[in-house]
């Protein structure tokens, strides 16, 4: 059975679904599995647990980036999500792209909008790290934990640790 993990952060409680086998299907600066749940196509019965990604999120926050590329992740989407999220998973801490850098690197330099949207149906937050693609004008555009988290991750990726 799925299994509903948290953990405390700076930027507040972090908590996940992972599947069975630890893949994460759904994640975000929450405690509350019903935020997590309405992230997924299809809502599953997940139970109080721990997962190993719970120590990757931890990992992260003590200035190590890589663990959390290195869990598994779970989505429903199209061929172009997947692309994308895939893509995602690549860009480096520390160099957030824009919105029209994220779509020429799908190979679909005029698809901005489907690029916002592919960050925007992501349900594996930090996993899969939409907070790294910017609006062209430098701003942090939007994200589903709030531009307070963004702007936080962004500076831990650049800096470090941010100032607690």
């Amino acid at each position: 059975m799925p299994v509903f993990a948290q953990t405390t952060t700076p930027d507040g409680p972090f908590s996940l679904i992972a599947a069975d086998d630890g893949a994460v299907l759904s994640s975000g600066w929450t405690d509350s599995i019903d935020e997590l749940q309405a992230r997924l196509r299809t809502p599953v019965g997940a139970a109080r647990g721990t997962s190993q990604a719970i120590r990757a999120v931890e990992a992260y926050y003590d200035g190590d980036h890589a663990p959390i590329l290195r869990v598994a992740v779970r989505q429903d989407g199209t061929a172009l999500q997947h692309q994308g999220w895939d893509a995602l998973r690549e860009v480096t801490p520390g160099r957030p792209l824009s919105y029209s850098e994220f779509a020429a690197a799908l190979g679909r330099p005029t698809a901005v909008r489907a690029a916002a949207s592919i960050c925007a149906r992501n349900a594996a937050a930090l996993f899969v790290p939409c907070h790294r693609v910017l609006r062209s004008d430098g701003s942090l555009g939007g994200f589903a934990w709030g531009e307070t988290v963004k702007r936080s991750l962004l500076s831990r990726e650049v800096h470090g640790r941010p100032r607690a």
